[in-house]
């Protein structure tokens, strides 16, 4: 039996993906934002349940998900919010404007790896402003190995986008939940190691210390 035949018939949570003994779901805290979040996500990226893009959806209810496919692709009409600054976030736009009102902005995240984000960003780029932000240190999506130097997986795009805002709140409630997502990811493939060494760098700690306690006592 193949390994993708195994994987699809492990039992998963249908909230976060993460099979039973180790769902995130009793941590979960919706995020309220007043910057509208769009992720147009690539078909291929919506099978993998290590996902940030879908954990922006599960913690931000208002944030809108939308499918790419190359065949049938997006209509601006059913994603651009009227009475909003439209800014697609990608390496190779402009920096920010200064003094942007997040409440008047609209961001749509490309979710995918780099080669599927580069065509969905010729798709959408005449949406809107295409923006760059200056992203430094280490992933903390321990996830996957980062293609390079300064890339960083879809929540970590929009915490800094977040943090460029100063919405320092919604950037601190959804660090917290992104690394709770990976924490839980990395204990359920067995990496108990990792996990410990990746809690050490964590406020989930101090965050959610019943959250962690649970999933502690679920592994006894």
């Amino acid at each position: 039996m193949s390994r993708s035949v195994v994987l699809r018939a492990t039992p998963r949570c249908v909230r976060c993906q993460l099979t039973p003994r180790w769902c995130v779901c009793a941590g979960l805290r919706a995020i309220d934002s007043p910057l509208r979040v769009d992720v147009l996500m690539h078909f291929m990226e919506s099978y993998r349940p290590s996902s940030t893009g879908h954990l922006i959806k599960r913690v931000m209810p208002a944030a809108g998900l939308h499918l790419y496919r190359k065949e049938q692709p997006p209509v601006r009409e059913d994603i651009v919010q009227p009475g909003r600054e439209l800014w697609i976030l990608h390496p190779q736009g402009e920096p920010p404007p200064a003094g942007a009102d997040p409440a008047k902005l609209q961001v749509v995240l490309l979710d995918g790896t780099w080669v599927q984000a580069t065509e969905m960003a010729h798709r959408v780029g005449p949406w809107g402003r295409r923006v760059s932000l200056p992203m430094t240190g280490e992933s903390r999506y321990w996830l996957r190995t980062q293609a390079g130097p300064g890339r960083f997986s879809t929540v970590e795009a929009l915490l800094f986008l977040l943090d460029a805002l100063g919405l320092r709140e919604t950037h601190d409630a959804l660090r917290v939940q992104f690394e709770l997502h990976v924490y839980a990811s990395l204990r359920a493939r067995g990496h108990k190691d990792k996990a410990a060494l990746y809690l050490e760098g964590s406020r989930l700690r101090k965050a959610l210390p019943e959250v962690l306690a649970q999933l502690t006592e679920n592994t006894r």
